[in-house]
């Protein structure tokens, strides 16, 4: 594999874009795979690459490759990245399968812990490897301007090691690209992190105000301490994200506001304007993920005879999103925390 492979981002939404128009702009052979409307953007006008850096880069439509349609920009490909919601990787998968080459090789770039082991499920025999994207993208668009994709926080994208060939073509300026041994591990640290995409749709704040906040902290600090606990009994090994362990977040989190500013600098280097990909579902109508991060958690408590009161009420809240609600307060989500414990003790008293 060289710098004239042909990448397909499958499934370009604000990740996916800011991925592939990086790659783009580094002169990487990149086909973005994505719905109507953005394509007709694109093809227009082009888009922006801009990040914490202050780096803006723009990626004019004859840059990038453009397509609607999966069979013709999957004929060719060498490399897939799939940047899909967790709920269509299936789906994904299917379209791969049938019109991808059998040696393009797949990676996923997703949310989520269960989605490579899907698509190595759905794709037997070709080459599916699991990636990691730690930071946030926030697409805006202006009428009449090129769409603009804003890397909000700090990250390395992560892949799967063992293939040197792939690491160098993905990295590009203003895209770093690490490796890791145990991409399994660092599915559920990343999931543990993820868990405040929840509390941030809630909140209706910015991520950065939010955890700016100590009531949502220490409501977010109790269910990373939930998932901790679980994942302890499941017997899974969670290894550092970005240099940081997960079991000492939680505590950093429980800091007063002036202390936590003090030592958790990096955790608040987040645009202010910057909220979770879950805010921006619940904004634009769409399913969010909350089932395959705190349901995830819930999963892993059932299948080891357990109980995750938290994700499940986290859950439940979500879905109330997804219906209209969107008036939670950090008193709200605390009284629901409150009566989920409740609920789920009872439940395991002997009759």
């Amino acid at each position: 594999m060289d710098e004239t492979a042909r990448i397909v981002v499958a499934g370009a939404g604000s990740v996916g874009c800011f991925v592939g128009g990086s790659l783009a702009f580094a002169g990487r052979d990149v086909t973005l795979l994505a719905r109507l409307p953005l394509v007709r953007e694109i093809a227009v006008q082009g888009l922006w690459i801009t990040d914490l850096e202050a780096r803006g880069r723009h990626v004019g439509p004859e840059a990038i490759g453009l397509e609607v349609e999966p069979s013709a920009a999957m004929r060719d490909a060498d490399v897939i990245l799939v940047t899909v919601k967790s709920g269509d990787t299936e789906a994904m998968a299917g379209l791969i399968a049938a019109h991808a080459p059998q040696s393009a090789v797949v990676v996923s770039l997703q949310n989520g812990v269960d989605n490579v082991q899907l698509l190595r499920a759905r794709l037997p025999g070709r080459p599916v490897l699991a990636g990691m994207v730690p930071f946030n993208v926030v697409q805006t668009a202006t009428a009449g301007a090129a769409p603009r994709f804003h890397r909000a926080t700090a990250g390395s994208l992560t892949v799967e090691a063992g293939d040197a060939g792939l690491v160098a073509l993905l990295s590009v300026e203003g895209l770093p690209v690490a490796t890791h041994p145990d991409m399994a591990g660092l599915a559920w640290s990343k999931l543990v992190l993820n868990l405040n995409n929840a509390l941030n749709a809630l909140s209706g704040l910015p991520l950065k105000a939010q955890l700016s906040r100590r009531a949502w902290r220490l409501l977010l600090a109790d269910q990373m301490a939930e998932a901790l606990g679980v994942a302890r009994r499941a017997g899974l090994a969670l290894p550092r994200i970005e240099g940081v362990r997960p079991a000492l977040i939680p505590h950093l989190l429980r800091l007063p506001d002036p202390l936590f500013r003090l030592v958790a600098r990096r955790m608040l280097a987040i645009d202010p304007q910057a909220t979770s990909s879950m805010a921006e579902d619940i904004a634009r109508g769409r399913t969010t993920e909350v089932r395959f991060l705190q349901g995830a958690v819930a999963r892993l408590a059932a299948g080891h005879g357990l109980r995750a009161p938290l994700a499940e009420a986290m859950v439940a809240m979500v879905e109330a999103c997804e219906a209209g609600r969107r008036d939670w307060s950090p008193r709200d989500v605390a009284e629901r925390f409150a009566r989920a414990r409740l609920e789920a003790f009872a439940g395991q008293r002997p009759a």
